[in-house]
């Protein structure tokens, strides 16, 4: 089997911090339309 990489799906090897802080308000960003979708009843 061959090995592939896919810069969509392989976490960043130099900077793990920036890796972690878009998945954290990325993750935020959707909670929030989620329980704003929820609260206002669209």
């Amino acid at each position: 089997m061959t090995r592939w990489r896919d810069t969509m799906v392989d976490q960043p090897e130099a900077d793990g911090t920036a890796y972690l802080t878009g998945w954290t308000i990325s993750g935020a960003a959707v909670l929030g339309t989620v329980l704003a979708v929820w609260l206002l009843g669209i």
